[in-house]
C-alpha cells in the first residue's frame, strides 16, 4: 500500500477536524510507539522462527 503526499495530506487533514491541533502530537507519539513495540515483537517472531529452522 503506497500512500502518495496528497493521500497523506487528506488523513491529516481529516485528522485534524476530528481531533484538534492539541491532540494530534499526543496521536503521533502514541502511533509511533505501537508501530515501534509492532516491530519489534515481529522481529521477535522471526528470529525465533529461523532458529527453529537452523535446529531442524
Amino acid at each position: 500500500m503506497n500512500l502518495g503526499i496528497g493521500e497523506i495530506a487528506i488523513i491529516l487533514f481529516v485528522a485534524l477536524l476530528f481531533f484538534g491541533p492539541s491532540k494530534l502530537p499526543e496521536l503521533g507519539k502514541a502511533a509511533g510507539t505501537s508501530l515501534r513495540e509492532f516491530k519489534k515483537a515481529v522481529s521477535g517472531l522471526m528470529e525465533e522462527e529461523d532458529k527453529e529452522n537452523l535446529k531442524k
